[in-house]
């Protein structure tokens, strides 16, 4: 069989990108890679969709460069439920598009050899499928490259420097991380330095639960002058009323 797909990449891009097998393995529609699979020759379950049915396969993949436009895939299985097998040999070969240097061509030329199943569907039926699967491929590997980021590996410091680099807010304790903590010429207010030096030799417990100060302290509740004047004129009342009482009990006791 022979098909051609189109990846909307350079073709140095998708040259290195087939040059991984576990990225290949990864880009087929219907794998699933093992857990402990070989980087080099990553193996696990493909699901292949022939007409109405559906056969899952355990097996390896190998993929050799030969030269710098052509990739050799190789690929072998037993059914997971069967005694059927299948090997496939893929050719492919990368040249730019024809209008746009910017997108990748893949001509790719195979051939399978199966038993069991596989070997039992139609010609038309097989060639259908592997069409599918070589377009789902293409999508797929289109999608993880525009997914992977760029090396930043040449790029010089490394990328968690500028995390490292970030200024520091003050702390909320700092009687000077206000705005208006300092005046014009720089000198913190007297309050701001009382604070300061209160906090000197203090341990964290007592400071975490000190009173806040500054802009930020509690704000007393008005008092009214209503009754600050009550309790300006109380008082003389109080000691009018008292006198009198003395007088009257005293005037009381002669004409007794």
């Amino acid at each position: 069989m022979e098909h051609e797909v189109y990846v909307p990449f350079p073709v140095e891009t998708v040259r290195q990108a087939l040059a991984e097998p576990e990225r290949v393995a990864r880009c087929i529609p219907g794998c699933q890679l093992d857990a402990d699979a070989d980087p080099g020759t990553p193996g696990g379950r493909l699901r292949l969709r022939i007409g109405s049915s559906t056969i899952t396969y355990r097996g390896t993949l190998t993929v050799t460069l030969r030269g710098a436009d052509t990739v050799l895939v190789e690929a072998s299985g037993m059914e997971s439920r069967g005694d059927g097998s299948a090997e496939l040999s893929l050719t492919v070969r990368l040249a730019a598009g024809p209008d746009d240097s910017a997108t990748t061509v893949l001509s790719c030329a195979g051939t399978v050899t199966s038993t069991g199943r596989l070997a039992e569907a139609t010609g038309q039926a097989a060639e259908s499928a592997g069409r599918r699967v070589l377009d789902r491929f293409a999508a797929n590997l289109a999608a993880d490259l525009t997914d992977t980021p760029p090396d930043t590996q040449d790029s010089g410091a490394p990328a968690t420097a500028a995390l490292f680099d970030t200024e520091v807010p003050p702390p909320s304790l700092d009687p000077l991380s206000d705005a208006d903590a300092d005046d014009q010429d720089g000198t913190p207010p007297a309050e701001a330095a009382h604070a300061r030096r209160t906090m000197i030799g203090r341990s964290a417990e007592e400071v975490d639960h000190a009173p806040p100060r500054g802009r930020y302290a509690p704000v007393p509740a008005p008092q009214s002058a209503t009754t600050s004047a009550t309790l300006r004129w109380a008082a003389p009342a109080a000691a009018l009323a008292l006198a009198s009482a003395v007088v009257v009990g005293r005037v009381l006791r002669r004409r007794r």
